[in-house]
């Protein structure tokens, strides 16, 4: 029902200006350009309609969005490296002992990280299958956007836990390295 909602009113007003010019009303001196106006009206109704299944188009049911994650490419700075290192080593010449302890780090977090996903995807679909109910209990409703919110802080608390881990592997050559390249990185004021 949710996805129609969204197409009727452009979907009205296209009807309404179709109706309005449709080809029966048009003079035979008018029709190049009644012609040209029901070409951008069609083009409006692909417009009208493709807009709203982009909003629409998400990496999980009922939510839109772009998807959370974003694909790797090979030497960007957007995610992890191709052995799953943070951005932020790169460049920095680990050794090998040190790319051995960045793996077992990274390594060691990922189940925990993997259950606190669950856990607030859980608490978010419950919370989208209260709202798409109907019934709404504010009770339930706290408590589960309380168990999304702590799993969002435990990701989070990780992440500077294993940042904390990864920062010690590193030679003070390489924390300094790092340190002038986060200098370099912020804007000038």
């Amino acid at each position: 029902m949710t996805v129609f909602t969204c197409f009727y009113p452009p979907l009205t007003a296209l009807y309404m200006g179709c109706k309005e010019n449709s080809v029966s009303n048009i003079p035979q001196g008018d029709n190049n350009m009644n012609k040209a106006k029901l070409s951008l009206q069609g083009l409006l109704l692909v417009v009208a309609i493709a807009v709203p299944l982009a909003a629409m188009a998400g990496d999980e049911p009922g939510r839109g969005g772009p998807p959370r994650t974003m694909p790797h490419r090979a030497g960007s700075m957007l995610g992890p490296g191709p052995d799953g290192e943070p951005p932020y080593l790169r460049g920095l010449d680990l050794s090998e002992a040190q790319e051995d302890k960045v793996f077992a780090i990274l390594h060691a977090q990922a189940p925990y990280l993997r259950e606190q996903g669950k856990a607030h995807q859980k608490a978010e679909r419950a919370l989208d299958e209260m709202h798409d109910a109907g019934k709404f209990d504010d009770a339930a409703a706290v408590k589960l956007a309380q168990a999304s919110a702590q799993a969002i802080a435990n990701i989070t608390l990780q992440h500077l836990r294993t940042e904390q881990k990864l920062l010690a592997v590193l030679t003070p050559e390489q924390r300094q390295k790092l340190q002038d390249r986060q200098l370099r990185a912020l804007p000038a004021n």
